[in-house]
């Protein structure tokens, strides 16, 4: 676990009873303080470091930019928007990663881990896919 896990989110104290979390992992919004902790807490779990790269505040929305390795070794980039209110409060944020491959793998993790808590349509369903290595190169397509 690197030092950035240990660290809890700040924004997770600011969410408002009905905050609402968006993200390229999930099909769909998950929404209350509680389950959108569990969300973030689990996400981390799956990270073996995270680094900030950069932070910004812009009217009333933080921006955070990172890059990740997950525990599978595999690179990850995300941005993210926290949205405040007037008093402080955090009633959405919104996670947006890359590239697909990984975001893959951690879409399947988080499947395992909270599908029980969550529901199932809530989540990425694997069919068959190969590691993001394995995939040739994209090549250009000609319209």
């Amino acid at each position: 676990m690197s030092p950035a896990q240990d660290e809890r989110h700040p924004f997770l104290d600011d969410l408002t009873a009905d905050a609402e979390l968006v993200s390229t992992v999930l099909r769909g919004p998950v929404t209350g303080r509680d389950e959108i902790r569990l969300v973030v807490n689990a996400v981390g779990a799956f990270y073996a470091s995270q680094t900030p790269t950069f932070v910004e505040t812009v009217g009333s929305r933080l921006i955070l930019e990172y890059e990740a390795v997950l525990t599978s070794g595999e690179n990850l980039s995300a941005a993210v928007v926290i949205d405040h209110n007037a008093d402080g409060s955090v009633p959405r944020v919104s996670v947006r990663m890359s590239p697909l491959g990984a975001v893959l793998t951690l879409a399947a993790q988080l499947r395992q881990v909270l599908s029980k808590q969550f529901p199932e349509n809530l989540f990425f369903e694997p069919r068959t896919r190969r590691p993001a290595a394995e995939v040739a190169p994209n090549r250009g397509a000609r319209l």
